[in-house]
């Protein structure tokens, strides 16, 4: 399959996996590549020298492209862009931020830019600042989302009709009949996170991969929109953080109760009580743990049957 964002990247199929944080470590984006797609490190989880380290070893566990998501609300961005440039990243997808304080320096160093946007209008903005292309997200997608809560096929045709660049949809896609229906609305490719955050070489704790796995339709809620939006699995911490709403919290209450390395606490170290458990609403559909080459696989056949079978 070729196409525009197959070019761009120089991999085999247009499916990227979403550079999530504490979920995608270089083993994960190895193999993704490996298997035809790109795989993303996620750098939000990651200190300086840690990103450093899964850099190095992506690149002695696949010779095909790769590239790192970097969020640009979190600290140590200078030194994090910079490594990327030392490292030769030929791919980095930023968010969470403005694309113009990152793009003209990247894209001087020849690294291809992929920003990720919520609406039409910081696709346009994304556009003007020079990058390669746009992630159009949808309200369905798990981690830091967008204010807007538009989904994402209504977002990825009214992205396409704006923008020249490609655009890869995003949120709510973890099959090949969700990756089809993507293309038809406009999508050059798709971004796909919360499917490979299920998968053997996931960096997640085996205790967050099998709660993917038993979520159910409904068993996810985007909140924390006040301070950056979250979807986040109903646990413990998702209904103290209710019961706290009731209150009429200020930005501070929510601050204090969020605290700090939540996430890492419920992705990375399996606390299912206490930690903050980020996933997509596609959860529902995900049944098994699976490695990451059979989930693209699958994901291609079920592609190529649907396809077929409208032809």
């Amino acid at each position: 399959m070729t196409n525009r964002i197959t070019e761009l990247f120089k991999i085999e199929h247009p499916i990227i996996q979403a550079g999530m944080i504490w979920v995608s470590g270089y083993k994960l984006a190895a193999a993704v590549s490996n298997a035809g797609g790109l795989g993303l490190i996620g750098a939000g989880s990651m200190y300086p020298d840690v990103l450093r380290e899964h850099i190095q070893k992506c690149k002695k566990a696949t010779d095909k492209p790769f590239g790192v998501n970097v969020p640009m609300l979190y600290p140590n961005i200078e030194e994090i862009m910079d490594i990327i440039v030392e490292e030769k990243v030929p791919i980095v997808f930023t968010s969470a931020g403005n694309p113009k304080t990152w793009t003209n320096f990247l894209k001087e160093k020849g690294i291809t830019v992929v920003h990720v946007v919520s609406s039409v209008k910081f696709a346009l903005k994304a556009e003007a600042a020079g990058v390669d292309a746009v992630v159009a997200e949808g309200f369905e997608a798990g981690g830091h989302n967008g204010r807007e809560e538009t989904t994402t096929f209504t977002l990825i045709p009214m992205v396409k009709q704006k923008v020249k660049i490609p655009v890869i949809a995003a949120g709510g896609i973890a099959s090949g009949r969700g990756m089809l229906a993507a293309q038809v609305l406009g999508a050059d490719g798709v971004q796909i996170g919360s499917r490979f955050a299920a998968s053997e070489e996931s960096s997640a704790h085996i205790n967050f991969k099998n709660t993917i796995v038993n979520t159910e339709d409904g068993g996810t809620h985007l909140t924390l929109k006040e301070l950056a939006p979250v979807r986040l699995i109903k646990n413990k911490f998702f209904n103290d953080l209710q019961d706290l709403y009731t209150k009429n919290p200020s930005v501070d209450d929510l601050k204090s109760l969020l605290g700090r390395a939540r996430a890492k606490k419920g992705m990375f170290e399996g606390d299912l009580d206490e930690g903050e458990l980020e996933i997509g609403q596609i959860a529902g559909l995900i049944q098994e743990i699976l490695p990451a080459k059979e989930i693209l696989d699958n994901i291609l056949q079920e592609y190529n049957e649907v396809k077929q079978s409208f032809c």
